[in-house]
């Protein structure tokens, strides 16, 4: 499976994007830190192409960043285009 994250990196992303490290229930935070999770699974896949339990999780996870997505882009549209730029997202 993919790397784990360390609570370190968890924290930095949080801090970057949520405001603060404890802020783990923002929007963006988490958008960001299934974007990281994304990332890594990808690239897990691409070396072990017949990990169905990790496709399966990962497609799981693009639907909740997807319906996260939407959700702000409901709420505060400055805030998810700036996100999505600064993420490398695309749409």
């Amino acid at each position: 499976m993919a790397t784990y994250l360390t609570k370190e990196k968890k924290a930095e992303i949080f801090k970057e994007y949520g405001g603060s490290e404890s802020n783990t229930g923002s929007t963006e935070g988490q958008i960001a830190l299934l974007t990281f999770r994304i990332k890594s699974l990808s690239d897990h896949l691409k070396t072990n192409k017949k990990d169905h339990s990790c496709r399966r999780a990962l497609l799981k996870m693009v639907g909740h960043r997807r319906s996260l997505l939407n959700y702000l882009m409901r709420k505060d549209l400055q805030g998810y285009r700036a996100l999505i730029e600064k993420l490398g997202i695309r749409k």
